[in-house]
C-alpha cells in the first residue's frame, strides 16, 4: 500500500495510531510520516525483523532516528542477497503521495544474522519495544519455530486467524503474557480489526504502560 492509502484507510477505520514495519526495512517509514501531517492519526516507526532463527518480531520506535538507527546495525547483520524480481516480486520505496523513488536492491525477505535475544537488547537500547509477531503461526512464528517465549518479551502478537483462548490451550507456555492482535495488514482490504489503548500519549513509554497495565493504561483487542 502506498502512503495516501494507508492513511485514507486508517481514518476511515476511525484508527488514530500505526506503525509502519516493513519487512528488514524501514525505508517507508519517513514518507508515510508525512503523508498523515494535518490528519489526527499518529505513526510509530518500525521494522519487522527476521532473526537468524527465522522468526518474526516487530521492532517498535517513537521516531524515525531511532529506527533508522537500528536499520544501521540490521544491515551490519544483513547478507546482501539480490532481489528475484520475478519470484519476489519489486521492492518499492515511494514518497508521501506514492511516487515511485527507487527500488531496494537486496532480497528484504531473508534472514538477519541476529538472535531473538540481540534484537532484544538492540533494540531496547535504542529506546524501542521488541514483539514477537504472530508466534502462533508455522511460519516464522515464535511459539511454532522455538517452542517457548522467552520473558525478555514484554508482549506477544497472534494472527487474525486465532484466537487468545486457542492460542493459550494450544500453548499453554505462553500463561502470563499479553496477547496483541490486528497489527499485520498488507492490503487495504486488511484492517480488519484494532488494538484498543487507554493511553495519555502515543509513545512507546505509553504502549509499554498499557501492556503492564500500569497507572491506569491498559489495553484490548477489539
Amino acid at each position: 500500500m502506498i502512503p495516501p492509502v494507508i492513511v485514507e484507510e486508517a481514518l476511515r477505520k476511525n484508527i488514530n495510531l500505526i506503525a509502519i514495519t516493513d519487512h528488514n526495512s524501514t525505508a517507508n517509514i519517513g514518507a508515510v510520516m508525512e503523508a498523515v501531517r494535518g490528519t489526527e492519526l499518529s505513526v510509530l516507526a518500525g521494522m519487522e525483523l527476521q532473526t537468524q532463527e527465522e522468526v518474526h518480531v516487530l521492532c517498535l520506535f517513537d521516531d524515525l532516528e531511532q529506527a533508522e538507527a537500528w536499520q544501521r546495525s540490521v544491515d551490519s547483520h544483513f547478507e546482501n542477497i539480490p532481489n528475484n524480481e520475478e519470484k519476489i516480486g519489486e521492492q518499492y520505496v515511494v514518497d508521501a503521495t506514492g511516487n515511485f523513488i527507487r527500488s531496494e536492491p537486496r532480497m528484504l525477505i531473508a534472514n538477519v544474522d541476529l538472535s531473538l535475544e540481540e534484537a532484544v537488547q538492540g533494540v531496547n537500547a535504542l529506546g524501542g519495544l521488541v514483539i514477537p509477531a504472530h508466534v502462533e503461526r508455522h511460519a516464522y512464528g515464535l511459539l511454532a519455530t522455538l517452542g517457548f517465549a522467552s520473558p525478555s518479551f514484554e508482549a506477544l502478537e497472534i494472527s487474525r486467524h486465532a484466537t487468545p483462548q486457542s492460542v493459550q490451550k494450544q500453548f499453554p507456555q505462553i500463561k502470563g503474557f499479553p496477547l496483541l492482535q490486528n497489527g499485520d495488514v498488507h492490503y487495504r482490504d486488511g484492517f480488519l480489526g484494532a488494538m484498543e489503548f487507554t493511553m495519555e500519549a502515543s509513545t512507546i513509554a505509553e504502549i509499554r504502560k498499557a501492556i503492564r497495565g500500569l497507572d491506569g493504561r491498559k489495553m484490548r483487542i477489539v
